[in-house]
C-alpha cells in the first residue's frame, strides 16, 4: 500500500501493472522508469515512462539501456517501448531503487529520439 500523498516523479523507478496487454507488449507487474514530471502525473493521473526488465536477451538490444546496479543486478530500460498508464487505477507504487535515475533516463530519451527521428 502506498501513502495517499505519493505521486511518481521524473527519473523515479516505480512498480506498475502492464496487463492487460496485446501482442508483443510486456505483461504483468514490472518496473518503469518515469519520464513525466510529478506535476503532470499528479494533475492527469497518468504516468509516462519506459518499461524495464531483467530479460538478458536485451543485453544486445541497441534500443535498451543497461543499468548495472552496485548489488550485481542488471536491468534494461526499453527505450523502444514508452508507455502511458493510469498510475492510480493500476495501483502503481514506489520501487526499492527509488528516484534520481537521470543518467539512464537521459540515455533512454536519446535512444527514443534516434528511433523517432528529428
Amino acid at each position: 500500500m502506498t501513502p495517499a500523498s505519493w505521486v511518481p516523479d521524473r527519473a523515479d523507478i516505480i512498480w506498475i501493472q502492464h496487463s492487460p496487454f496485446l501482442g508483443t507488449e510486456m505483461p504483468g507487474l514490472h518496473p518503469m522508469l518515469v519520464i513525466s514530471n510529478r506535476a503532470f502525473n499528479e494533475k492527469t493521473g497518468l504516468v509516462i515512462g519506459f518499461l524495464m526488465t531483467h530479460a538478458e536477451f536485451n543485453a544486445t538490444n541497441p534500443f535498451a539501456v543497461t543499468i548495472n546496479w552496485p548489488d550485481g543486478e542488471v536491468s534494461y530500460v526499453l527505450a523502444f517501448q514508452p508507455k502511458s498508464f493510469d498510475w492510480k487505477e493500476r495501483r502503481a507504487g514506489p520501487h526499492s531503487r527509488g528516484g534520481g535515475h537521470i543518467g539512464p533516463l537521459t540515455k533512454a530519451l536519446a535512444l527514443l529520439e534516434l528511433i523517432c527521428g528529428k
